[in-house]
This record gives C-alpha cells, structure tokens and sequence, in this order.
C-alpha cells in the first residue's frame, strides 16, 4: 500500500509509470511529473479506468474515500464513470432540491408536448394551490401527511376534480425527483384513494328545443356586457367549443368570410393533440347562418377595432375568459342545468332527433376529429352544402322569436379598448 510519502516523492520518468495502491487504486506519474489518481474496474466483464482526481489536491486518504464511493456505486449496479459525468454535467441539480425548484424543472421538460392552455393551467395549478405551502419544503422531505391537508382546502371549495388532477401533476414530480436522485418515494401516490370522491358524469345541458329557446331569452334579458351575450348567442348558433370562440380574432371574420358565410378555424385552436395542430387538413369549416352573420356584425361594433373579436375587458390583448358566459347562464338562473359547452348538446339532441339521416353530417359539424389525415382532408369540404342548410335550420329553429342581434347592443355599450 501507497504512502503519503511515497507519492509526494515520486518524480517524473523517461515515460509515464504508476504506484499501486489497493483495491484497484493507483497513481498514474506522467512523464511531466504531474500525479493522477485512477481507479480500475470490471463494469460488465469490460475492463475500465476511472479518474478520481491529481495530486497533492487530492491526498491518498481522499483518493481512498473516492475509490470506495466508487466502488458502492459499482455495487449497486452503475457504472462510476456514467456516474462521475453525470454529476459534472448537472452540478445545479444537486442544489434544487425543494418541491418548487423540482416542479419548476419538471414542468419545462414536459412544456414541449403541451399545448399553451394545458401549460398555463398546470403551472398555475401548482404556483396557487401548492407551492405557497410546500414549495419550500425540501421535496424528499414531504410525506402523505404534508400533502393531503393542502388538496383538501381545494376538495372543500367544491374543486375536487381539480385537486384530482393537481395530486397527478405532483406525483408526476415525484417520479421525475426519484429518477433524479432527489427523492426516495412518492408521497402523493399513497393519497390517491384518500380523496374525495367526484361524480362522473356529462355536462348539464338542455337538450329540449323549447327550454333552449327559453334559456337563451333569459341570458339575453340579464344585465351583462352586450359582447357577452352576443358571445353566448354566436355559441348557441354555431355549436363550436367555447375555447375556440372566445380567442377568436378578427382576421377568421373577415369580409371574405362573411361574403362566403364560412368560418374556418385552423387547428392549431382546435381541441387537439399538439402534433396535430399544424396539420390544416384538421381546420374546421363551419358554415354561417345568416343571424349568425348578424350577430358577428353587430359584435364588430364593440370590438371590430381591436385583433380579437371577444377581449378581456380590462386587457385587450388578452382574450374575454369562457367564464364570463358561464357566470351569465348562472345568472340567469341555469346554474348546474347548462353550461356553455352544453350547447353542442343542445344542437346535437335537437338536430338529431329532426334531421336522423343526417347524423354523419351533423358530427362534422361538431368539429368530431378524424381518424386520419386522408379523412380529415376529405372532410373539410364533405357535405359543406347540407351543412349550410342545417346550419340556418337549426338557427331559425333557436333563435325564433327572438330580437335582432343589434338589440343585445343596448345596455353598457362602451366600447371596449382596442389594441
């Protein structure tokens, strides 16, 4: 076995040779003088060296501390060398190791594959309900009991599907923590059945034509912003997601689009997955009826100067929150009976019950995604005839008796600030 001595003494050679110590250790003197540590070792029958570190800066006991750290590692089945670069390559890895600093990493890795909205909810999920409370916690620190108190304060707002999905986005880094070396387990798997129940079940909706009618009369009564309603009524007379409504802008209404009465919605707003929102075979075509034209004018009067057709009302450049047509059936005395996704119910029961062979035509209608590309290239343009003709059915079949869209302008007419 090596000595502090006999290392500090050895001098440089007419090539480079090597002192042994035990276990594998030796030092390596090159033909300059300079003195490596190294470590020999069998990893899968394959004979490797690694470097620990030079001398003096490293004495014999720490090159000895090193090669059995080494060693255990080998032990537990990793390669020292895959180890060593791994630890050179993410050094800030070892200081982020509170809950905030792990889920912040985790969720710019997963970015990627999000769409924005899907983005923007899960940071935000986290950054208001969880990390007030234990993002500073050290993450292998937390247990069951640190998190289930914190996602019962969501359950007993009546959010319990939200506290659902935040307990998934937690585990996930917990999952992402123990790969990471940062944590041993994760707590928030072991709550999973300790939280409220949720009822599963469709939207409400209403789904009888003459309820409809009667429904859409009452939003159209209430005290609301006039771009509100007419927001609520473009939703009634289109059928389309609320998300894609409210972030419309006003070059996918443009004279063209009226002239032609067809609104194309590109994918890329669509409910869809993120690789296909590039993919214009997956634009939605829907066919305009002539009130529905009426209330894009009538709309174009509030908001026509600014980019988008529904702004917030406090940030133009910001889209009108599909909250604020939901608060408006609510006050109008349809809380829990119907949603603003509901009214693709709505159309969906009503047509189909008048119009039964037109089923398939009626799905298209409802933006349902194709199976394929070659399907949706096709469908862009299958049955666009009959599509217009159910469309001014259906809205002469909701809207009948009810005013002209320029009404709904009476009320707080102010015209929201543009861009």
């Amino acid at each position: 076995m090596l000595t502090d001595a006999k290392v500090k003494n050895a001098k440089a050679a007419g090539k480079p040779y090597k002192l042994t110590d035990s276990g594998g250790l030796h030092v390596y003197v090159s033909t300059t003088g300079s003195r490596l540590w190294r470590w020999r070792y069998l990893f899968r029958d394959k004979e490797k060296l690694l470097s620990l570190g030079t001398y003096p800066d490293m004495s014999l006991s720490d090159a000895r501390k090193a090669r059995d750290k080494a060693r255990d590692d080998l032990k537990a089945g990793r390669d020292p060398s895959a180890v060593k670069k791994i630890e050179r390559l993410s050094p800030a890895m070892a200081d982020a190791e509170s809950f905030e600093a792990v889920a912040r990493e985790w969720f710019e890795l997963q970015k990627p594959q999000w769409v924005e909205r899907h983005a923007l909810d899960v940071i935000e999920s986290l950054e208001k309900e969880i990390f007030p409370y234990l993002g500073s916690f050290l993450v292998k620190d937390i247990g069951p009991s640190d998190i289930l108190p914190v996602l019962r304060v969501v359950e007993k707002r009546g959010a319990a599907e939200t506290a659902r999905r935040i307990r998934q986005r937690m585990s996930s880094v917990f999952v992402y923590a123990i790969a990471s070396g940062r944590a041993g387990a994760d707590p928030a798997a072991v709550i999973q059945k300790a939280m409220a129940p949720i009822k599963k079940g469709k939207q409400p909706a209403i789904i009888d034509l003459g309820d409809a009618r009667a429904m859409l009369r009452a939003t159209e009564t209430t005290p609301a912003h006039p771009a509100t309603k007419l927001a609520l009524r473009i939703l009634a007379l289109t059928s389309v997601r609320p998300g894609s409504l409210v972030s419309t802008p006003w070059s996918e209404w443009d004279a063209q689009a009226m002239e032609e009465a067809l609104w194309q919605i590109p994918a890329a707003r669509l409910k869809l997955k993120l690789k296909h929102k590039e993919d214009e075979a997956r634009d939605h075509i829907v066919p305009l009826a002539r009130q529905t034209i009426e209330a894009i004018e009538a709309l174009r009067q509030l908001t026509g100067r600014g980019i988008l057709a529904f702004p917030n009302g406090r940030h133009s450049h910001k889209q009108m929150s599909e909250n604020a047509i939901g608060y408006l059936l609510n006050r109008s005395g349809y809380h829990s009976k119907h949603v603003p996704h509901g009214w693709r119910a709505t159309f969906s029961s009503v047509m189909n019950e008048r119009f039964k062979s037109d089923k398939a035509v009626i799905d298209l209608m409802l933006a349902h995604v194709p199976k394929d590309k070659v399907e949706g290239a096709y469908n862009r343009a299958l049955h666009l005839d009959r599509r217009a003709e159910l469309a001014q059915l259906w809205a002469d079949l909701i809207l009948d008796g009810a005013p002209p869209a320029a009404d709904l302008l009476v009320g707080p007419r102010k015209i929201l600030k543009t861009q």
